[in-house]
């Protein structure tokens, strides 16, 4: 087994690079893309998964140093400086798709220009001002950063962005702050000198620019180089700067994690919880007190009567079996990467293979990349609003629009189906493979229905 150091916070003072490093006897092995587990097995080696998420997510910095030049050479294939120049070529623009940049007397000075991004102009700020470039979302163009990313967000159920960074030598592109994501630093060219320091806020929700003189001395102090990578969770201060006399650094930073912490999902969660309470629960229909939204504090009795409902609330989450969260799961698989893939991807788009028939057995596939979700019925035909399994589903999404924030109505893809059939579609996606004529439905019609749905949106197949 090889020899590993973890990085763990010392408070007194900076640790030596030699201390601070996880040194892989045996070299690790190009990322394994075999499935979203074995992606991130593949990335965070030679720490193992499981310690990774006891000793050091959300917790303390994990650095890994590798001394590969297979390893090395394939992170820097992921992107170079000179991809700029093919990248200016097809468009992209200042603000939206790159920034320039450099950190003065402590503040990030931005350099941008007006409009369409130029090549030259870019090196010229690069080698003469000493500009950091930096690039937002590179999956929306580099097919391998897509691939990571497509399986990081099924790994995490959660969003993952990416920007690179491209710093020259003596140079720094962004002051000390933290941010609000948990973060994997990807050292793809030249060397990068970081120090960390210890979080003010601990897994902050916000990103923030911290004074130089506030933060004391770093806790963590060490330099990058191609095929290595840092872990540090949010909240974490940190900064970067390539040291003089060297080549220009390029690194990726791919992030994740944004507004999914408990407190998110239970907001997510308590408004429809809320809804539902009132149809059965006369009490929470009884009006509050007069008066009370004009007074400056709530009395006694409103908040013990508040806390009263709370406890309600919580009896009856205890005992629900409904699929919730359904804003943050259709946040989440509308605004992410669709499945990666070579060519047009047709299959992606086109139902083939057979046609599911009663006798038919099938099997779900692209499961990663869809969530089934209960809420009300958002096109009732009715006064009294009923509830409705929603399926939706990422296969159709735009790659060059993820993570960049669209103005634009992003369309739901996916479908939606009475609450009768929950039961059946939670068959099809607990079983491996399972028979048309099993599904816990109350007819054959319903049933030839459901899977025709399903599979017109090629969301099965027939096996």
């Amino acid at each position: 087994m090889p020899k590993k150091a973890k990085l763990a916070r010392k408070e007194q003072g900076p640790v030596p690079c030699k201390q601070a490093k996880v040194e892989a006897a045996c070299a690790p092995s190009i990322l394994n893309f075999a499935n979203p587990s074995s992606l991130f097995e593949s990335l965070i080696s030679p720490i193992r998964t499981e310690t990774f998420f006891k000793e050091f997510w959300e917790q303390k910095p994990l650095l890994i140093q590798r001394d590969d030049p297979t390893l090395a050479t394939y992170y820097q294939s992921l992107f170079r400086l000179t991809d700029l120049k093919n990248l200016c070529s097809q468009g992209i623009y200042y603000g939206r798709d790159v920034n320039v940049c450099r950190c003065v007397s402590g503040k990030k000075k931005v350099l941008n220009k007006d409009g369409k991004a130029h090549f030259l102009q870019l090196r010229k700020d690069f080698d003469q001002k000493r500009a950091t470039i930096q690039f937002h979302q590179p999956q929306r163009f580099k097919d391998e950063l897509w691939r990571i990313q497509e399986k990081l967000e099924c790994y995490f159920g959660s969003l993952v962005g990416s920007n690179v960074y491209i710093t020259p030598a003596g140079s720094q592109g962004l002051p000390p702050h933290y941010d609000d994501v948990e973060v994997f630093i990807l050292q793809l060219e030249g060397e990068k000198h970081w120090r960390l320091y210890p979080p003010t806020v601990v897994l902050a929700r916000e990103y923030s620019v911290e004074a130089e003189t506030q933060i004391g001395k770093p806790t963590h102090e060490f330099t990058l180089k191609p095929g290595d990578l840092l872990y540090f969770p949010r909240g974490t201060i940190h900064q970067a700067d390539t040291p003089p006399g060297l080549a220009h650094s390029t690194h990726v930073t791919i992030s994740t994690y944004q507004n999914n912490s408990w407190g998110d999902f239970l907001l997510d969660t308590i408004s429809g919880l809320v809804f539902d309470t009132l149809k059965e629960d006369m009490d929470l229909r009884t009006g509050i007190p007069r008066q009370l939204l004009m007074q400056v504090e709530p009395t006694t009795v409103a908040t013990k009567r508040l806390s009263g409902f709370l406890r309600v609330l919580a009896d009856r989450l205890e005992g629900t079996k409904e699929l919730l969260s359904s804003d943050m799961k259709k946040d989440f698989v509308m605004h992410r990467l669709p499945p990666y893939h070579a060519g047009e991807g047709t299959e992606l788009l086109t139902p083939g293979g057979k046609l599911p028939k009663l006798d038919s057995t099938v099997r779900l596939q692209f499961r990663d990349h869809i969530v089934l979700t209960v809420g009300p019925d958002q096109n009732p035909s009715d006064e009294a609003q009923q509830k409705m399994v929603y399926l939706y589903h990422s296969l159709k999404n735009r790659r060059d629009t993820h993570m960049m924030g669209s103005e634009e109505e992003t369309e739901f893809h996916g479908l939606r189906f009475p609450l009768s059939h929950v039961n059946a579609l939670k068959q099809i996606w607990s079983s491996s493979a399972i028979s048309v004529k099993d599904l816990q439905l109350s007819t054959d019609e319903e049933k030839e229905s459901l899977v025709l749905s399903l599979w017109t949106e090629c969301l099965i197949q027939v096996i």
